[in-house]
């Protein structure tokens, strides 16, 4: 199916792009990642790479033209494809808002009489936006500003570092000036095109520009409304809760009145602290100051004090996306489960051995990894993705590896996991593991997965069932080693078992498919001689 490929807005500030130069033909086949064009902005010419696949089929813009950001910029399909359907539904779509604006020009002409017309035209001062660093990039959040209102800022200098949905990228400045509003706190989210800061000469009325902003466009007033709403600092409520009576004046559980002087019930109902509790050494056992700041708590349940407590914080871009995605994959994909355990023992001496000699450590999660990708090989069904129209079996293995980060998790690739042998394999892992906790993995470090292993066996997990990461048509989840008692030729011995649950999308893989790999993944990771050749140590 033919699909639009738009003029990208890769600046903050871009209204059109100039395709300075394409690195495409039509009829030329272009893979995802491919060099397509050069776009030049206002600010710089940058590479756009393309996120499709196909063949190229139509070019919208021509080498040197300027567009408006969102025209179309390539139409891409399969050979040979009729994709006029898309253009004509393409002119429909620009000939309604002009009809739109003939039947509307009345009322737009009254709103323009009753609203005042801001000019801004004598303020020495611009307006940056909240930009938009990704294709599939909504809204940011600030995660650190570098300067402050006050400073002085040069074009290039580092003003903040904006988080995305996928990484937290470092957000350089195009004007020169004074720091003169900040629109959006750090730790705050704001949709893209949100004011994000003012930068001009120092005195220069950046309130009147803010203003202007807001009366400019319903739209832009919406989202710097939403921008508000969503700049929630992370707060903290306390609520006490005491078993002790704050009313010290009430009657004791004799039905006799307490008798206490004012400060003492005081400095009581501050410190939650039952008056009936206390033996007092004023006249006639009347309790004073002293006694209630002297008092050290007693054995009785009713002198327990508990505390509500919690805080709450934004919810971060990562956040945000794992929950869209994985709430998309459980309740679209019927997912069904297929647990098996295996024997460990040779996979462990294997292990032992190939360490004592290897230049890296090797884990049992490599031998996981290496095992799932030659059964993929022999069981091309279950390395598949649902397309919505289209099954696609993929004839590549890539290995998606769940990482664990402070706030989520992220699935870096493996690619061609089938012809890499161990030491490659522990490489890369570790690499992009630490490329994960320190926010570093590129795009293409977790795109094109065509299956993808979550072990949490490390945390003391013997089995659990994962969520299929989409399109992939099935995630396995790996558990711990447990030592268990098995039976060995008639007689009951130590056993390393460990247990795997793979997750199948049913509109891709049927139970009979998934059993069959697992078959084959248990029979590889009991027998690891079949798979580890010289040529894979």
């Amino acid at each position: 199916m033919a699909e639009i490929v738009r003029m990208p807005k890769l600046s903050d500030t871009m209204i059109e792009g100039v395709v300075a130069k394409w690195h495409k033909k039509v009829g030329d086949t272009v893979k995802e990642g491919d060099l397509l064009a050069e776009i030049e902005t206002d600010k710089a010419t940058m590479e756009f790479e393309s996120f499709v696949d196909g063949t190229l089929l139509y070019i919208g813009v021509k080498e040197k033209d300027a567009a408006p950001v969102d025209t179309i910029l390539a139409i891409f399909g399969e050979k040979g494809e009729d994709y006029s359907a898309l253009l004509k539904d393409e002119d429909k779509t620009e000939e309604k808002p002009q009809a739109t604006e003939k039947t509307e020009a009345k009322a737009d002409n009254k709103k323009e009489e009753a609203t005042e017309k801001i000019d801004t035209s004598g303020i020495k001062a611009s307006v940056v936006k909240m930009p938009k660093l990704s294709d599939t990039m909504t809204e940011g959040v600030v995660a650190k500003w570098h300067k402050k209102v006050g400073d002085k800022v040069a074009s290039g200098d580092l003003l903040a570092e904006i988080e995305t949905d996928k990484a937290t990228m470092e957000f350089e400045s195009f004007e020169d000036g004074v720091l003169l509003h900040i629109g959006i706190e750090e730790g705050g989210s704001a949709p893209v095109d949100a004011i994000l800061a003012i930068i001009g000469e120092k005195g220069a009325d950046f309130e009147t520009l803010i203003k202007a902003e807001k009366a400019g466009a319903n739209k832009t007033e919406e989202k710097l409304k939403q921008a508000e709403e969503t700049k929630a600092q992370p707060k903290e409520e306390t609520k006490t809760t005491s078993t002790a009576s704050a009313q010290t004046q009430n009657n004791t559980a004799t039905g006799s009145r307490i008798i206490a002087s004012p400060l003492a019930k005081k400095i009581a109902q501050d410190r939650n602290i039952n008056l009936s509790l206390l033996k007092g050494s004023g006249d006639g056992g009347r309790i004073i100051k002293s006694d209630v700041e002297n008092y050290q708590g007693g054995t009785s349940a009713t002198s327990f004090i508990g505390v509500e407590k919690y805080t709450e914080e934004p919810v971060s871009q990562m956040r945000k996306t794992i929950a869209r995605r994985l709430g998309e994959s459980k309740f679209s994909a019927p997912h069904f489960y297929l647990t098996i355990e295996m024997d460990m023992d040779r996979a462990i001496d294997a292990r032992k051995s190939i360490n004592e000699i290897a230049a890296a450590k090797i884990s049992f999660n490599d031998f996981v990894i290496k095992a799932a990708a030659l059964a993929l090989k022999k069981h091309p069904k279950v390395n598949a993705s649902w397309l919505g129209d289209k099954i696609r079996y993929n004839e590549h293995v890539n290995i998606g590896v769940a990482v664990a980060v402070e706030e989520g998790l992220l699935v870096p690739v493996v690619r061609f996991a089938d012809g890499k042998p161990l030491s490659i394999i522990t490489s890369e892992v570790k690499e992009f593991a630490q490329k994960a906790k320190d926010k570093k993995l590129q795009p293409q470090d977790w795109e094109g997965s065509t299956f993808t292993i979550s072990n949490l066996g490390m945390f003391g997990i013997d089995e659990f069932t994962a969520i299929i990461n989409p399109p992939d048509a099935c995630i396995m989840a790996v558990g711990g080693i447990k030592e268990t008692p098995v039976v060995k030729n008639g007689q009951i011995v130590p056993g390393n078992i460990m247990k795997v649950t793979l997750s199948c999308d049913h509109r891709v893989v049927d139970g009979a498919t998934g059993a069959a790999f697992l078959q084959t993944f248990k029979h590889l990771m009991e027998n690891p001689v079949i798979m580890l050749g010289q040529q894979n140590i």
